[in-house]
């Protein structure tokens, strides 16, 4: 069974940019993607639980 593509939630060459000198792997933009995805995810459960439809800082 063929993979499903995620969709990037980081831009790559930002990341290349931040990290200067250093190679990064591809694996590091999947788990970075991956943690993204959690952390905005968590994010949106605790607007809902406060009775918010806005997700804000705070919430990160």
């Amino acid at each position: 069974m063929a993979k499903k593509e995620e969709k990037a939630l980081v831009v790559k060459s930002a990341v290349r940019e931040l990290v200067g000198d250093y190679r990064v792997s591809e694996d590091f933009f999947e788990a970075l993607n991956k943690s993204v995805e959690a952390l905005v995810k968590k994010a949106v459960e605790r607007a809902k639980a406060n009775g918010r439809r806005t997700v804000r800082g705070a919430d990160v």
